[in-house]
């Protein structure tokens, strides 16, 4: 963005923009550019970019069947990536916590010379507590009250701390700084992985509750009277109506899992076959009501889905369409866009590596001075 843009977006005079980015640019975190093109009379105004090769997060994504470490530049460029697969095995906090931090400070050593790590974030597929990256329940594989962000920060080693956030909370954001949600800052994210997670801004706000532990959309009750059993112990929940178990079984798979599984069987839905259609428009269905429900209550801007539901709602949007007309208030629903990932399975990846630019961008010159110094005496 040009130096009379920031100006203008700021409500700063030009004297002043001058000084902060001639600040930034002294640390590394920006660099001030002529512009590639001028347009109209006068001397064009210097173009101002983040240091996207030199100053980097590292951002770990846990899902319920994949591990994914990237190191991620300062703009949210994916500068490089690993990823493994994650048996469901249990409660397998060492496992997970031994293999990032392999992952991670592989990336981290093979980072060219001069460059910073500024930070680092997580995004985890469960409760998590604010501050300390405790998981408090991850129902999937039995995960209550691990210590991941803190077994992390110890086993990878670079002298910085975790900081950890619940996946679908940081896709929502993820989507709002940099992908399909971007100018609507009442937004839903929704995900889909074995279960459904979601993620509420508010003008821009998480809705996180009192403790923290809000947005848990997959277990709002969708199916009161003949419901399938959830994981968290109740039945009828959006994530037991619309998840990875309830369209396997609907399509006689329910020895298969994971999300090739599910993506498999709505590329037969959208090829026309009809156990596969006739499930996913079930599955429709239950996930309109869902979304209807959503937008009476928060009168969103835009609701995303991401993970498998990016795919899912691809096919099932006629019905998902249909119940939101049936059962969503009009003056709620008129303005509300639908819309899939803008940033695909990369979506709660993006949002961990914003968790760990964090405290860099609320206190920039402190905190590059700060992480300087940690990794010095690593």
């Amino acid at each position: 963005m040009s130096r009379a843009a920031l100006a203008e977006r700021m409500g700063v005079n030009r004297s002043t923009i001058l000084a902060l980015t001639s600040e930034l640019a002294a640390v590394g975190l920006v660099r001030e550019e002529s512009p590639e093109a001028a347009l109209g009379a006068g001397r064009p105004s210097f173009v101002v970019r983040p240091e996207t090769d030199r100053v980097f997060v590292l951002a770990f994504d846990v899902a319920v069947d994949r591990l994914v470490v990237a190191r991620v530049g300062l703009g949210g460029t994916v500068l490089d990536r690993r990823e493994t697969t994650r048996p469901r095995t249990g409660v397998d906090l060492d496992t997970v916590v031994t293999g990032l931090a392999e992952l991670g400070r592989e990336l981290y050593d093979a980072a060219p010379p001069g460059t910073v790590c500024a930070g680092v974030g997580a995004s985890y597929c469960g409760m998590i507590r604010p501050g300390d990256g405790m998981v408090r329940y991850g129902p999937e594989l039995g995960w209550v009250d691990q210590a991941f962000g803190t077994e992390l920060e110890s086993a990878l080693g670079i002298g910085l701390p975790v900081a950890v956030g619940n996946e679908a909370h940081l896709g929502a954001h993820a989507e709002f700084a940099r992908g399909a949600g971007i100018g609507s800052p009442d937004l839903i994210y929704l995900h889909g992985d074995v279960g459904v997670g979601g993620g509420i801004l508010v003008g821009g706000r998480l809705l996180g509750g009192e403790s923290g532990y809000g947005c848990e959309v997959g277990h709002m009750l969708v199916n009161p009277h003949d419901g399938r059993e959830c994981l968290c112990g109740s039945r009828g929940c959006l994530e037991a109506e619309t998840g990875e178990y309830a369209l396997l079984e609907a399509v006689g798979r329910a020895g298969e899992f994971g999300r090739e599984a599910v993506r498999s069987v709505v590329r037969a839905a959208a090829e026309g076959e009809p156990t596969a259609a006739a499930a996913v428009a079930a599955i429709g269905d239950w996930l309109g009501i869902g979304v209807a429900n959503l937008i009476n209550l928060f009168n969103p801007g835009v609701v995303v889905f991401g993970g498998t539901l990016r795919e899912l709602y691809a096919v099932a949007a006629p019905q998902v369409g249909a119940r939101i007309r049936q059962h969503g208030m009009p003056v709620s629903r008129e303005r509300a866009r639908l819309l899939p990932s803008g940033l695909g399975d990369d979506a709660t990846l993006i949002g961990a590596a914003e968790k760990g630019f964090a405290a860099l961008l609320n206190n920039p010159l402190t905190q590059i001075a700060r992480t300087r110094s940690a990794q010095t005496t690593c």
